[in-house]
């Protein structure tokens, strides 16, 4: 049956992001791809409202013509928008296997490769365009090894990827009449896949609640901190990324709830982080130590292991241990740091 352009806006309208007319349009690679990132981190949906006549004339071709153009050209176009996809699609996956896959064994060697593969491979089977699965996992574990270790590491694995799955890129192959899929089966693949995405994560979120907060407001933080010098800009930033929060609030009553919200964010971090027990652990502090306590530690190793003070070739390093410590155990006692 043909598909309408008009039913293609319409859901594209209503759950472009979620990818329900990639869904309608038999376009499940594309689906899947707009469900785990909101599509395409935003992006992706909007710039989609010139190409949906496109993808409607695609799903309307019919196989014989298809054929022919296959046949005709060899090779798919290169496509800059793809491969900037894939680039960031795997450290996105990469990313998200950081979170909450770290725990098991061989990760960067095996786990996080794969993961990030998993993620160029995705963009590169959108449409009527693929690529060699084979070859791009390849090209991720053997990257892997060199930045064992790393938190950057999904950067350099997927830009690997991301070029090998262009060189091997091609058209899929053309669809046979009457094998087309029926929409239960399709939409229980794109469940399990998403499952299979999401459920590492989710444990991650609900069962190391403090980590994973934090670990989220640096990240933030430091995307901020990239457009100090426009202060503008960082603000927009800001508001877009604190938007689920404000509407939380104005749901919810605003004013007095958002004090509510903001103690319950309190109580969630209140506990110290890997981190934060490492800076106790240094100023020789027990847990709940007072500013007061914090700053008369400081004063005293800090005076002690000062290099003007100290000649130890030891004594630079651990200065900087110390300065580094009060400032994350500063920014724990910090208050109203959620405004």
């Amino acid at each position: 049956m043909a598909k309408s352009m008009l039913v293609a806006y319409a859901l594209w309208a209503v759950g472009g992001p979620f990818g329900l007319h990639h869904l309608y349009l038999g376009r499940d690679s594309h689906a899947l791809l707009w469900m785990l990132t909101l599509g395409g981190f935003g992006f992706g949906w909007v710039r989609e409202f010139m190409r949906i006549p496109a993808y409607v004339s695609q799903a309307n071709e019919d196989v014989e013509k298809e054929r022919r153009r296959s046949h005709n050209m060899m090779l798919p176009p290169v496509g800059p928008v793809r491969f900037a996809g894939q680039v960031c699609v795997g450290i996105y996956f990469g990313t998200v296997a950081l979170i909450g896959l770290k725990s098991l064994n061989y990760f960067y060697l095996i786990v996080l490769p794969l993961s990030v593969g998993a993620g160029v491979h995705l963009v590169s089977n959108v449409g009527q365009q693929t690529s060699n699965l084979q070859k791009t996992l390849t090209a991720c574990l053997v990257t892997s090894p060199i930045f064992y270790g790393s938190t950057v590491s999904p950067l350099p694995i997927s830009l690997a990827a991301s070029v090998t799955a262009i060189q091997h890129r091609r058209f899929k192959p053309p669809r046979t009449p009457g094998t087309t899929q029926k929409f239960g089966p399709r939409l229980y693949k794109l469940t399990l896949a998403w499952l299979a995405f999401s459920a590492p994560l989710g444990y991650c979120i609900f069962h190391n609640t403090t980590a994973t907060l934090y670990y989220l407001s640096d990240c933030i933080a430091a995307l901020l901190d990239i457009f100090w010098f426009l202060p503008w800009l960082r603000g927009v930033i800001e508001y877009v990324f604190l938007m689920p929060y404000r509407i939380l609030c104005a749901l919810t009553g605003g004013g007095y709830q958002d004090e509510a919200w903001r103690r319950v964010l309190e109580i969630l971090l209140r506990d110290y982080t890997e981190k934060e027990r490492e800076a106790l652990q240094v100023l020789s502090l027990e847990a709940g130590a007072s500013l007061d306590e914090i700053a008369r530690s400081y004063r005293e190793l800090a005076k002690t292991w000062h290099p003007d003070h100290n000649p130890s070739k030891d004594a630079e390093p651990m200065f900087m241990k110390i300065q580094e410590a009060y400032d994350v155990l500063l920014r724990w006692h910090k208050p109203n740091r959620f405004k």
